[in-house]
C-alpha cells in the first residue's frame, strides 16, 4: 500500500539574480513499512526532497500525498508528529543544556502524549527500546558516545509515535562498528513498529544494508528507482554505475566476518 507519493516536485532557490533549480520534476512512491534509500552525491537534491517531505521547504511545483491526502505547505501538529526527522549529527540536534530525559520528555509535553504522571516512565521505555539503560535519562548529551547520542535522537523521534521517519545521513558520523549497530537497531524498530523510512545517504554500502529500494539522484533529477538488489545487479544509468564502482570491494572472507559481527554485536553499545 502506498503511504507516500511524491509527484512532479520541483524546487527553485533564488540567489541574488540567479535561480537555482534544486529539484526537477521528481516523482516516486514509498510503500507502507518499506525503507527507501535516497542516494546521490552532495548537491544531488536528496536533502531538498527530504526537507519538502518534512515541510521545512515548500515545493515550487508538484506535491506530496501522505496516507491518501495531499500535504499542505503549512503542517498542523498532527502531521508534524506523524512525520519525524532523525538528523545527521546527534550532538548538534540535542540541546546540551537539557538532560537526556528532558530532551525525550519534550515531544511528549509538546504533543500532549500520554498522562503527565506516566511520562517519566515513558522516557525510560523509550531508552530501553533503543538499547540504553533508564539511568541515562539523568545524563547530558556530552557524556554519551556518538552511537549513544544517535540512539537518543532516534528515541526522541519515536516519542511522537510517528508513521514515517526521514533519516538524514544518520550513520555518517559514526565509525563502522557503531554504524552497524545503529543500522541493526533501525531495522529492528522498523519491523516492531511497522515504520516507513526515507533514508538519505551518499553511502551506497549503507543503503545496501538497510534499504528495500533505492532512488538515485543527480543534480536535482531522479535518475532511477528500483529494488536495491536490482540496482546493484544491473544499474540503469552511468551515474549509478559510477556510484556503485566507488563502493569498497571486500573479499568473501571479510564478508563472512562482517555477517558474523552483525549477528553477534551487542546492541547496547
Amino acid at each position: 500500500m502506498k503511504q507516500l507519493s511524491v509527484f512532479n516536485v520541483s524546487k527553485d532557490f533564488t540567489a541574488g539574480t540567479r535561480t537555482i533549480r534544486a529539484l526537477d520534476h521528481v516523482s516516486f512512491d514509498v510503500e507502507k513499512g518499506e525503507c527507501l534509500a535516497v542516494v546521490g552525491e552532495s548537491g544531488s537534491g536528496k536533502s531538498t526532497i527530504a526537507n519538502i517531505i518534512l515541510g521545512i521547504h515548500d515545493a515550487s511545483d508538484g506535491g506530496i500525498i501522505f496516507n491518501g491526502h495531499e500535504l499542505p505547505d503549512k503542517r498542523d501538529r498532527t502531521l508534524r508528529r506523524t512525520i519525524q526527522l532523525v538528523q545527521q549529527n546527534p550532538l548538534s540536534a540535542l540541546n546540551p543544556r537539557r538532560s537526556i530525559g528532558a530532551s525525550l520528555r519534550l515531544p511528549l509535553d509538546i504533543h500532549d502524549i500520554g498522562p503527565k504522571a506516566g511520562r517519566r516512565a515513558r522516557v525510560a521505555q523509550l531508552l530501553e527500546e533503543v538499547g540504553l539503560p533508564a539511568d541515562f535519562a539523568a545524563r547530558s548529551p556530552s557524556s554519551l558516545s556518538g552511537g549513544q547520542r544517535q540512539r537518543v535522537a532516534i528515541a526522541r523521534a519515536l516519542a511522537c509515535e510517528p508513521e514515517l521517519l526521514v533519516l538524514d545521513e544518520p550513520t555518517s558520523a559514526l565509525d563502522v562498528l557503531v554504524q552497524a549497530r545503529v543500522l541493526k537497531l533501525l531495522n529492528a524498530l522498523r519491523k516492531t513498529r511497522n515504520l516507513t523510512y526515507i533514508f538519505i545517504t551518499h553511502d551506497l554500502a549503507v543503503a545496501r544494508n538497510i534499504a528495500d529500494r533505492m532512488a538515485v539522484f543527480e543534480k536535482g533529477r531522479l535518475l532511477e528507482v528500483d529494488t536495491t538488489e536490482a540496482i546493484f545487479a544491473n544499474p540503469g544509468h552511468d551515474y549509478t554505475r559510477r556510484l556503485i564502482s566507488a563502493v569498497p570491494v571486500v573479499g568473501e572472507d571479510e564478508m563472512v566476518l562482517r555477517r558474523q559481527i552483525m549477528e553477534s554485536i551487542d546492541d547496547k553499545s
